[in-house]
């Protein structure tokens, strides 16, 4: 049985401006089944660097970071891991007796995703997104072997400047050149606001081979059930939320959970 919680329990958190449940409940039931002194809660803030500080001065363990705070966060640590610091992103805190070291475990996930799908890197890809999540999955493709991609992103500089740094095209719209990969890694189909948006065109849809989303939750959005439609291969993000929750998980406790375990705090956390 799972240690009730006490003055001995330790905590981890997440940081995001629109908190989930998926990393609590994936975390929290995995304390269970392990029977490890932990417990796991979701916060949002509008003060980061007060945030981070009470990681600090709490002892907190770790903290997974979502956006818009990625790259906010960086000055904030006192060190980056080689992933973190090889993009500039950050999505995990962990927290080694007062000092604080960024990592992205979206970075693993990706490369994690990509082999265990066997993407064939001579695959040319079709990417929208420039944000911190973004760089993670670019950077996982150009390790990869991935050499033909577009990156698409209204934002000039940032679209510009990811695409050139790792030696793909920066475009600021679609337009209609298909690509045998597309990659949705911008918020379009989230639960919310942009829940019905497609992220691609039905032509570029109808056009491609693969079709892969990073958005979490729905798992199936609105540009995958699309994709499933016209009987493409479909990569949720919902793959790739749960390994780099589970690479946090690591990081937090040194403790490996079985793929028995990962698969049931998996199915919990989509409950």
């Amino acid at each position: 049985m799972k240690p009730p919680i006490g003055r001995e329990t330790t905590l981890c958190m997440s940081l995001s401006g629109h908190p989930g449940h998926f990393g609590s409940r994936f975390h929290n039931r995995l304390y269970e089944l392990m029977k490890l002194d932990y417990v796991y809660k979701a916060f949002t803030t509008t003060d980061l660097p007060a945030a981070i500080g009470g990681i600090r001065a709490l002892g907190i363990r770790g903290c997974a970071v979502s956006m818009p705070f990625k790259e906010a966060v960086i000055p904030l640590l006192d060190g980056l891991e080689a992933s973190a610091a090889a993009i500039d992103s950050v999505n995990t805190v962990v927290n080694e007796a007062g000092r604080l070291t960024g990592h992205n475990t979206d970075y693993v996930a990706i490369r994690l995703v990509l082999r265990n799908h066997g993407i064939d890197p001579r695959t040319p890809f079709l990417l929208r997104g420039s944000g911190g999540m973004a760089k993670a999955v670019v950077a996982a493709l150009r390790d990869a072997g991935f050499t033909q991609g577009r990156v698409i992103a209204r934002n000039e500089g940032a679209g510009r400047a990811l695409a050139e740094r790792y030696g793909y095209g920066w475009h600021p719209e679609i337009g209609e050149a298909p690509a045998p990969l597309l990659i949705n890694v911008t918020p379009l189909g989230m639960e919310g606001p942009e829940a019905e948006t497609l992220a691609f065109p039905l032509s570029l849809i109808a056009a491609c081979d693969i079709a892969f989303d990073v958005v979490a939750l729905p798992s199936m959005t609105p540009f995958l059930l699309a994709a499933e439609r016209s009987g493409k291969r479909c990569i949720t993000g919902h793959e790739v939320v749960v390994l780099q929750a589970l690479e946090q998980f690591v990081l937090y406790t040194g403790m490996i959970p079985s793929e028995d375990q990962v698969a049931d705090a998996a199915a919990f956390a989509r409950t």
